[in-house]
């Protein structure tokens, strides 16, 4: 694995080319933009496991590679003893993020398109995979903007939008999901304006909504966690818009801590909150919320900021990284294939039906 500095105007946090994975070091924004390269699927687990690319539909894109990237080194003639060594790599690349969906999703499609071609020669199934590893990529980023313009409508001109954690670009393979519908409003025209949360004790809003938005020229304020209840009181907030990385079939959602808080102020306040995901997001196996996987992680990512002590040492630590928003206080689960509202259960049956 390598560093190497690229300069580019679009923003992808994923490069996938000529056999080589690049990602952008999310970790390092804003202070430094810096791209590693990657050559083994036990190095993309780890740039998984470790944050360097984070957001449940990259995570999806960068498990996708990551299997083509295992899948190319083994070395069978045996269509059968290759399957069987490449669910192995997929069970190291499905131990790293236990929440997000997309990362399931990824590698179920993967693992279905070898077993659907065992009748094949070994090298083609490997030229097969990377071809499906390429296509999630690029599907992604174009179920984006389709899930924009979806999404688009129900933001109206001179809105001020209140978003938790990062669910642009850098959390997809380009364009995003909630930030994906604030650019195909600010694309229609409308003039809208951001405030970020700063989320907690990962960044993501601070560090890379922030910056994703200033690239794009589109205003954007920073807020702290705990200002988002008093900024709605004050009347300047007039709608939220959030990602998720779970979303059960009920309209349950799993997105990053703090987003429960927030759609309970909403729903206080009479405003609108909005969840925006593509399909692979929502997982139809669970029928709630409470079955929902909740990732713990670090206690160091709440009693250091990098190396500098905020906590007595030895204090008890909680740190779920996501929570749990229960489908009564969404006003709108925004997708590619459409928005439904209402009778979640129903409508997300009625839409997996469109795909």
């Amino acid at each position: 694995m390598s560093g190497c500095q690229i300069d580019t105007s679009v923003i992808r946090p994923i490069r996938f080319f000529n056999g080589k994975c690049q990602m952008l070091d999310q970790r390092l924004l804003p202070a430094e933009e810096v791209w590693l390269e990657y050559n083994t699927y036990e190095e993309i687990a780890d740039a998984i496991r470790t944050m360097v690319v984070r957001g449940a539909p990259a995570i999806g894109v960068a498990a996708a590679i990551g299997v083509w990237f295992g899948v190319r080194d083994i070395e069978t003639a045996s269509s059968q003893k290759f399957f069987a060594q490449m669910k192995q790599i997929c069970d190291v690349l499905a131990a790293t993020r236990p929440t997000a969906v997309n990362l399931f999703w990824a590698l179920e499609r993967m693992k279905h398109f070898a077993e659907s071609n065992l009748d094949r020669s070994v090298m083609e199934l490997k030229i097969g995979l990377e071809y499906e590893a390429l296509a999630i990529c690029q599907e992604d980023e174009q179920l984006c903007i389709k899930l924009g313009r979806q999404g688009q409508s129900l933001i109206p001109d001179g809105s001020r939008v209140l978003t938790h954690c990062n669910a642009g670009a850098l959390a997809t393979a380009g364009y995003g999901t909630a930030l994906g519908v604030i650019r195909a409003a600010v694309a229609a025209g409308k003039k809208i304006a951001v405030l970020a949360d700063e989320t907690r004790p990962w960044l993501q809003g601070a560090r890379l909504t922030t910056w994703e938005l200033q690239k794009d020229n589109i205003p954007v304020t920073l807020i702290c966690d705990n200002m988002a209840g008093y900024l709605m009181s004050k009347g300047e907030i007039d709608c939220v818009i959030v990602g998720a990385d779970r979303i059960a079939a009920n309209g349950d959602v799993a997105n990053k801590i703090g987003t429960y808080t927030v759609a309970v102020l909403a729903k206080e306040h009479k405003l609108p909150f909005y969840v925006a995901a593509p399909m692979s997001t929502i997982d139809f196996s669970l029928s709630d919320g409470s079955q929902i996987p909740i990732e713990e992680r670090d206690a160091l990512e709440i009693t250091h900021l990098k190396d500098i002590q905020l906590a007595p040492e030895g204090i008890e630590v909680r740190n779920p990284a996501f929570d749990v928003t229960p489908n009564r206080l969404v006003t709108a689960i925004i997708t590619e294939c459409g928005v439904v509202q209402g009778d979640y259960q129903q409508g997300l049956a009625e839409l997996i039906q469109k795909r």
